[in-house]
């Protein structure tokens, strides 16, 4: 896969058709330089093999065989004691730890359930992302795979997305579709980058966020988040031109003062070098 030109291809068309499972393994190279797609993506293909041998073209069926594969026989689970490590947004953590987000975990369940030729999709329910496996008359099976993958009604959609977010939720359509691919490597991408600044691991979360700004070209705020990150990462100079586009793209912002403040220390900083 070549990484950038399928980030271009997401920020162009968000239904672009990418493998969000081999998007996810290339995005990890950024922490793992020497690690190999293809071994991970092997592993898939083994867990839907072994899925494929076991469907019946039933869809509620279909759905419980492939939730029992990953969450009782492998044992994938929900990181609940350690929701913010790092190595739950990368999918070959997930992969050799059996432990994840909700989303991760999701992609796990969508690559072994499509490889064994179910359609199965992330939704991305607020505060929560869950999956789904989709019979061919668009009938569908919904279920948490933080939650050792069970299933999943209306109502219990709209309780995960309340306590979650501590606010009332009504379900609709559009929040029960399936998430474009875009928007979910945009949320892999703003989990991680959350974790990198919630520990001040502003080189990491510059890195993360340069690629959210992949993604998200038109995003002025993304392009202010990743000048700051550098400047507190010590790149000044890497700094100057997003925390500029910033302040053209949004000159009424309530922030521009506090960033205009960014901005100067790091052309002085820069000034220090010369």
């Amino acid at each position: 896969m070549d990484l950038p030109a399928t980030l271009a291809a997401l920020a162009a068309d968000p239904h672009h058709p990418a493998d969000l499972a081999e998007l996810a393994l290339h995005l990890a190279r950024d922490e793992y330089p020497d690690l190999d797609p293809a071994v991970y993506l092997a592993r898939l293909d083994d867990l839907a093999d072994r899925l494929a041998q076991r469907l019946t073209g039933r869809l509620t069926a279909d759905a419980a065989e492939l939730t029992h594969l990953l969450f009782a026989d492998e044992e994938f689970a929900g990181n609940q004691a350690d929701y913010y490590d790092p190595r739950n947004s990368y999918l070959n953590d997930v992969l050799d730890r059996k432990l994840g987000l909700p989303i991760t975990l999701s992609l796990v369940a969508a690559a072994v359930g499509t490889r064994a030729g179910l359609t199965v999709e992330g939704v991305g329910l607020p505060g929560h992302f869950v999956a789904k496996v989709v019979g061919e008359d668009g009938a569908a099976v919904f279920f948490d795979p933080f939650h050792a993958g069970r299933f999943l009604d209306a109502a219990d959609c709209a309780k995960l997305v309340e306590e979650a977010t501590g606010r009332p939720f009504e379900l609709t359509p559009d929040a029960m579709a399936a998430a474009p691919n875009a928007a979910v490597a945009v949320r892999l991408l703003t989990n991680l980058k959350s974790v990198y600044l919630k520990t001040a691991d502003f080189a990491r979360a510059a890195r993360t966020t340069e690629r959210l700004v992949s993604l998200l070209p038109k995003d002025a705020d993304q392009r202010r988040d990743l000048g700051v990150c550098l400047i507190h990462a010590g790149r000044p100079g890497r700094a100057v031109p997003h925390l500029r586009a910033y302040l053209a793209a949004a000159p009424g912002a309530s922030d521009v003062e506090t960033v205009g403040g960014f901005l100067s220390q790091a052309l002085r900083e820069v000034a220090q070098w010369n």
